[in-house]
């Protein structure tokens, strides 16, 4: 490796990642980091190939260096800042910020993250200032109206209301995401003044844009269920060797967005044995040698692996270490990736002392929740209520095939029993992952400084409810296309 200079140890690295090897990658990476220069513009490049392969403490060194890189410019702090708040050092963005002088502080875009910071905190009393600040720098800016929106209940006859009303005429003008978040925004400020048909009208406003700039492939999806379900069968997973992994580190807290899946993290992170957790999204990269996810890429990795005696527990010793860098060696971590449905069966292969709790939900409150949401991420099937259907019954079936096949690892919960009922199933939930008995766990609302990252940020504050329930009533009308996609099963 001594004769190879930085770029050609990045190359090197790509190709270690075409040929699904992701550890000779990582160490590519990190000699790379040793040998080359502490700035240039080349390592945003190099910190997204980091967050692609789940090296997290590599992205955020990368991100650093690419901050650093003369001349300093306030898009190369931000992008470090925002590296350092997606991984959870929420201090050391923090820190960032308040170093930058008085002038940079007020950037728009520097408040923006200020408030954004405030509001994952639960402190909406900073963050709403902050908000408006943005709003009258920028009001054609979608995404401080979105800010806004998510902190703020709003009512009948707000002024909010009518200055988002008197804007309509302007945002098309603005770049397509800013459209979006407008529409989403202004949903939720008619949804919050029960004025529900105005509200689903700016939805379907803003879901229209983003469903042209993400179009689903709905039968790719289907096909692709279809594999899973035929291939993950007992007598193959005999197939794989098993794994010698004995960690119950991580609890896995999966099922469709807004399931409820953020109030059982928030439920155990309440715990004192629980150190954090966050939708992680590393479990997908530890199990890059795997391919695509598919029991033929397993057979494949396996047979790469040669006489390797433990090539399950290597992966999942690559996914623990993604967790150490993330939250420290210690503690249980509550790991709440929802797309884990796709590869549940290498996932407690990998991890044979892993549990599963698996939120289901009434599918039309879920389906509504799902379509009034904005989501950061790509979620391409979210904006219409006819691929929202599709999706859940791919979703449903992978649920019932991976609950048969790992019945002592997976426990469902019902959304409506879990919030009418929390005492009950909050001591089913820590009986099955091995949590003994505390306090905190009952009233979650009550835990201090946390970070949430998800749209549930406000309710996670607030006192277990079942106010929730029968949620797609208001929009009784217009779930009809949901109901129908949802019922024309195959």
């Amino acid at each position: 490796m001594n004769d190879l200079n930085s770029p050609t140890l990045i190359h090197a690295a790509i190709e270690a990642l075409r040929r699904l090897d992701r550890r000779t990658a990582v160490g590519l990476i990190k000699e790379d980091m040793k040998r080359s220069p502490l700035s240039g513009e080349r390592w945003r490049s190099v910190g997204m190939l980091c967050d692609k392969i789940g090296e997290i403490d590599l992205a955020v060194e990368a991100a650093r260096r690419y901050a650093a890189t003369e001349p300093r410019t306030l898009e190369r702090m931000l992008h470090y800042c925002s590296e350092l708040a997606t991984r959870g050092r929420l201090s050391q963005c923090l820190d960032v910020i308040e170093s930058l002088p008085a002038d940079v502080r007020n950037h728009t875009a520097v408040i923006h993250l200020r408030a954004t910071l405030a509001t994952q905190l639960g402190d909406f009393a900073t963050a709403e200032p902050l908000v408006r600040k943005t709003i009258e720098q920028a009001p054609l800016t979608g995404q401080n109206w979105l800010s806004l929106s998510v902190i703020k209940k709003f009512t009948a006859g707000d002024p909010d209301i009518a200055r988002m009303e008197a804007l309509r005429s302007q945002i098309s003008a603005a770049p397509d995401v800013s459209q979006a978040t407008f529409f989403y925004a202004l949903g939720k400020a008619h949804h919050d003044a029960k004025d529900y048909d105005r509200a689903f009208d700016a939805y379907s406003e803003g879901a229209a844009i983003k469903r042209r700039l993400e179009p689903f492939d709905a039968e790719g999806r289907d096909a692709f269920t279809r594999k899973l379900i035929e291939q993950y069968t007992l007598a193959n997973l005999s197939r794989l060797k098993p794994s010698k992994c004995a960690s119950d580190r991580p609890v896995f807290v999966t099922g469709l967005p807004r399931s409820g899946t953020t109030l059982v993290e928030q439920i155990l992170t309440s715990h004192s044995a629980v150190q954090d957790g966050a939708e992680l999204n590393l479990f997908r990269a530890a199990l890059m040698p795997a391919g695509d996810f598919l029991m033929t890429g397993a057979l494949a990795y396996q047979g790469r692996a040669g006489a390797d005696p433990d090539p399950w527990g290597a992966i999942a010793s690559d996914y623990l270490g993604m967790l150490a860098q993330r939250f420290g060696a210690s503690g249980r971590i509550i790991d709440k990736t929802l797309n884990h449905s796709r590869f549940m069966g290498l996932l407690l292969h990998a991890l044979p002392q892993a549990k599963v709790i698996w939120l289901k939900r009434d599918p039309e409150d879920t389906a509504i929740s799902v379509f009034r949401n904005y989501f950061a991420s790509q979620v391409p099937w979210s904006y219409s209520l006819s691929d929202i259907a599709r999706y859940f019954r791919n979703d449903e079936a992978l649920h019932a095939h991976w609950a048969k096949l790992f019945p002592d690892q997976v426990l469902t919960v019902p959304y409506e029993e879990l919030v009418t009922d929390p005492g009950a199933w909050i001591a089913r939930i820590l009986k099955h992952t091995g949590l003994p008995e505390e306090s905190a766990v009952y009233e979650p609302h009550k835990q201090e400084q946390r970070t949430v990252l998800t749209a549930s940020v406000a309710q996670v504050r607030e006192p277990i409810s079942a106010r929730q329930i029968g949620a797609a009533k208001k929009y009784d009308r217009q779930m009809q296309a949901f109901r129908t996609a949802y019922r024309d099963r195959d």
